[in-house]
Parts: structure tokens; C-alpha cells; sequence
């Protein structure tokens, strides 16, 4: 995420922070309940100073990668946010397509933006589109195909396109940028 801290940046105002348990150096994530209280928490903390320092800043975009995409949705539905944008969102638990984490999806009213690669295990875009028909919140979805669970192309893929890492990353912070604007 540092990498996109840094392109973020040019379309808006970030904060950013970690999880108790990585601040720790703890490989095992929090439980579900501690987790949501820290994105929360840091939510607040974040709105405050804004607040605090009379930001012009109307629009309240949570963007998480991974997990970080998971709970920013758990938070969407007990604060108020304008959107949420999700980088590789895992909606199955462990790349096992029977375990599906949809319950908190189906239960948002906030925009989404889902950036999702094609060989994403975590993730296959038959379920993501099965699921998103089925959402009560607006929801689009970025396609960066060839990537991976990371976003990252294969330098195979990028090869046969001609495409770099970087020209893949600058198109979904453009997916990104017109999402917020909408």
C-alpha cells in the first residue's frame, strides 16, 4: 500500500494507517471485532483533523487493499463514508470459491469500486459478478488483467501487451480518480 499512498496523493488527501497487529509485527491478523474497531478509530481520528484544520475535504473515500478493502466495508456500514474503493478484495476465505466473504457486500449501501486481477485466487471474477448482481450498493468494477492477488502483471502478460507495471497502475489510479469524481 506505501506504493499507492504515493499515487493516491495526486488526486486527494491520504491517511493511512496499520493494523494493531501489524504495528506489533504480528503476522496473524486481529479478530473481525478489533479489526473494525481500529479502521473505525483511525477513520475518526482522521475526520478530526480535517475538521481540525478546516479541510475543504467533502468527499470520504475509504481505499483498503486485501483485507484492508474487507473491513473498510464492515466500517461503511456503521460510519458515514461517500465511497469505498477495494484493490483485490478477497471474497473467498483461503482461495476456497465455497467460503464466499459476501455478507458484508450484500448488506452496503455505499458505492464501491472494485479493482480486481484476472488471476487473482482470492478473488475469481465469475463469483465477484455473481455477487455484484445480487449488492444493493452502486457498485464498478476495474479489471487489470493478468494481474494477480497484488496487481501485479506477470512479465509475460506485460510483454505481449507492451505494457509496463507502471502504465498498469496509472490506469487504475485514472478507474480510481473518475470513481471518486462521480
Amino acid at each position: 500500500m506505501e506504493s499507492w499512498e504515493d499515487r493516491l496523493t495526486t488526486i486527494g488527501r491520504v491517511v493511512v494507517f496499520d493494523y494493531p497487529y501489524m504495528s506489533a509485527g504480528r503476522k496473524r491478523p486481529d479478530p473481525l471485532p478489533q479489526l473494525i474497531a481500529a479502521h473505525r478509530q483511525a477513520l475518526a481520528e482522521a475526520k478530526e483533523e480535517v475538521r481540525s484544520q478546516r479541510s475543504d475535504v467533502s468527499v470520504t473515500v475509504l481505499i483498503g487493499k486485501s483485507m484492508g478493502g474487507r473491513i473498510g466495508c464492515h466500517v461503511a456500514l456503521e460510519e458515514k463514508v461517500d465511497a469505498i474503493v477495494c484493490l483485490a478484495y478477497p471474497l473467498c476465505g483461503a482461495g476456497d470459491r465455497a467460503r464466499l466473504r459476501d455478507e458484508v457486500l450484500r448488506a452496503l449501501q455505499t458505492p464501491i469500486l472494485f479493482v480486481q486481477g484476472t488471476r487473482d485466487p482470492l478473488c475469481p471474477l465469475d463469483l465477484l459478478e455473481r455477487v455484484r448482481t445480487e449488492m444493493k450498493a452502486p457498485s464498478v468494477l476495474h479489471v487489470v488483467e493478468g494481474g494477480d492477488h497484488s496487481l501485479l502483471v506477470a512479465k509475460r502478460h506485460q510483454q505481449a501487451t507492451g505494457e509496463t507495471q507502471e502504465d498498469v497502475d496509472r490506469r487504475v489510479l485514472e478507474a480510481i480518480a473518475g470513481f471518486i469524481t462521480k
